[in-house]
């Protein structure tokens, strides 16, 4: 299928490792120049050199999107790097597994910054070159907890039900501009982060059974891999999604239970 994709200008954010990484190749397979960010240096240039690899321009930048001004360097540096900008990704986020009573006020503050403070700083900062596009794309990636709810994961829920409610609310706002806005809502994905969310949730299982906790509650009784989440975002960027806005699809296996 021809996604009509070649010569379109990405930025990724989160873009050095798992989720981030496999949605930055997808994209430059499919013809696009990409550029990542991450807070890490090293990792970033390494999924570099695998874009160009693929024959496209890959672009790094250290940034830390919890922060206005890593922010609006990342933007202004990548526009100018890549003559612009036709996709955004929002990606950049992390678990921080935790109930009501044991999350403290840091880690809210660290989870709202990571989770909604970064997609409204780099959607305020990309807006104007995002208008300057014939094809101007969002995508946001969220959680099935912003629509089924976690008490394990209280914070997740939440700020990710925010996520979800600002991505329908850009979608209203900004489409009489042309510019699409959608969500993709993940589940049980095999990324590194899992070793993290086993540490604090669960450190006497071995990571094998700790994913055979899990993967009860999901009806095709799998993790899913990363390239089955990059497919959709891909597709979400792509001129085949020119008629879809302000949907949040579930790439999850079938979790979630909502009502």
């Amino acid at each position: 299928m021809e996604l009509g994709l070649k010569g379109r200008r990405a930025l990724v954010t989160g873009g050095s490792k798992g989720l981030g990484r496999a949605i930055a190749l997808e994209l430059a397979r499919e013809g696009a120049a990409v550029a990542i960010c991450s807070r890490n240096r090293a990792e970033c240039d390494a999924v570099v050199a695998e874009l160009r690899a693929l024959g496209t321009t890959g672009w790094a930048y250290e940034a830390d999107v919890t922060v206005g001004s890593d922010v609006d360097r990342l933007v202004e540096e990548a526009a100018s790097e890549l003559g612009g900008l036709d996709i955004l990704v929002n990606n950049a986020g992390g678990a921080r597994p935790g109930t009501f009573e044991t999350l403290t006020d840091e880690d809210w503050q660290i989870d709202f910054d990571t989770k909604v403070g970064s997609i409204i700083r780099v959607c305020r900062a990309a807006l104007p070159h995002l208008r300057a596009s014939s094809a101007a794309r969002i995508v946001n990636i969220g959680a099935v907890q912003g629509k089924a709810p976690d008490p394990t994961f209280c914070s997740t829920s939440a700020l990710r039900a925010a996520g979800n409610n600002l991505t329908k609310v850009l979608a209203q706002q900004y489409g009489p501009e042309g510019i699409l806005v959608n969500a993709v809502n993940i589940g049980l994905v095999t990324t590194p982060q899992w070793a993290n969310i086993r540490q604090r949730k669960a450190p006497h299982l071995t990571a094998d059974e700790f994913a055979a906790t899990l993967t009860a509650d999901v009806p095709l009784g799998r993790f899913g891999r990363d390239d089955e989440v990059s497919g959709v975002v891909t597709f979400l960027a792509s001129d085949r999604a020119s008629y879809v806005t302000g949907v949040l699809i579930d790439v999850a296996g079938g979790m979630g239970r909502y009502a």
